[in-house]
């Protein structure tokens, strides 16, 4: 997985991040953190993909972002709370584990960080705030329409979506049931908007307005 050019550390501040630290391997599917710890450590990604989730109390999840080496997760325990989601690894990681005392002389010394986490959490603000206005004003179609575009990347003058996830892994991120969803990609197929290449989906014509 790429990592989010604006969330990951630049490879220069990383390495003074992550100096000094024992990384820690976490396998595919281990918990990472759990919503609602009460741990104050810093995570930096150095290799493997995680989701970021949480939990209702029926056990549904719903998926908010995706991780990759370069970006860092439990910044938010800064305010002295308890974890606001859970972080699950998706395939093998190893993260750099960071204590909260650790942390805020880094800060201290390193006023580049500082300003890269004011960004990264501005930029977190943004994207939460596009999320609620797709929920509260965009139907499900909309949503898996528009995942698919922010998923897909343009290779030679097509738009491909590479290890395109499952089914069930788009139902949590746009907070829609696992049917919906394979009822608006079957239609999409059906109408040639779609196509499906192994894992990859390519998307062969401007998705419709309207479903």
């Amino acid at each position: 997985m790429k990592p989010n050019a604006i969330e990951a550390l630049p490879p220069p501040l990383l390495e003074r991040l992550a100096a000094g630290t024992v990384a820690r391997p976490f396998p595919r599917n281990a918990v990472i953190v759990t919503e609602g710890d009460e741990n104050d450590r810093l995570f930096v990604l150095l290799s493997g993909c995680a989701k970021v989730y949480i939990s209702g109390e029926d056990g549904r999840e719903i998926e908010l972002n995706r991780l990759g080496p370069g970006e860092y997760f439990g910044e938010i325990v800064l305010d002295g709370g308890p974890r606001s989601a859970s972080v699950m690894a998706l395939e093998d990681c190893r993260c750099a584990v960071i204590r909260h005392a650790d942390l805020t002389a880094f800060l201290a010394a390193q006023p580049e960080f500082a300003l890269h986490m004011i960004r990264k959490l501005a930029h977190r603000v943004r994207a939460l705030t596009e999320n609620v206005r797709s929920l509260a004003w965009i139907d499900v179609y909309g949503r898996v329409a528009r995942l698919l575009l922010e998923l897909a990347e343009e290779k030679e003058g097509a738009l491909v979506i590479e290890d395109c996830p499952t089914q069930k892994d788009i139902a949590q991120r746009i907070g829609a049931s696992r049917e919906m969803v394979n009822r608006i990609l079957a239609d999409l197929t059906d109408g040639g908007y779609i196509r499906k290449d192994r894992s990859s989906i390519v998307i062969a014509r401007r998705l419709p307005a309207h479903w």
